[in-house]
């Protein structure tokens, strides 16, 4: 029996780069943070004033706060695994370019 080699670099999660400080995902990250903080603490914050409004039988605070929170929470969710895969298709194409780019002979 041979002895398995060992390969002594680290294995990547995937064909990228772990680049996890990458513009485009810290301005993701940043706006949807704040998104995050102005639906958990603005939104309920003034949910007490917007009881005398009523939709659907129910005061509009209730819906902010009860129904709107997580409904929010859920599309942030939904938005950062749209853009994260977005991303990945745009860094792919990129690599892929990149590789083509490098084949052809020049001149």
């Amino acid at each position: 029996m041979r002895p398995l080699k060992k390969n002594h670099e680290p294995e990547l999660a995937g064909p990228f780069p772990p680049d996890l400080h990458d513009v485009r995902h810290l301005w993701l990250k940043g706006l949807l943070l704040l998104v995050w903080a102005l639906v958990s603490f603005v939104a309920t914050f003034f949910a007490r004033d917007l009881q005398s409004l009523v939709v659907l039988g129910w005061p509009l605070g209730y819906w902010i706060a009860a129904q709107g929170a997580v409904l929010m929470f859920i599309a942030i969710v939904v938005v950062y695994c749209w853009a994260m895969n977005r991303f990945e298709r745009q860094d792919a194409a990129r690599a892929v370019a990149l590789t083509t780019e490098q084949v052809k002979p020049h001149g």
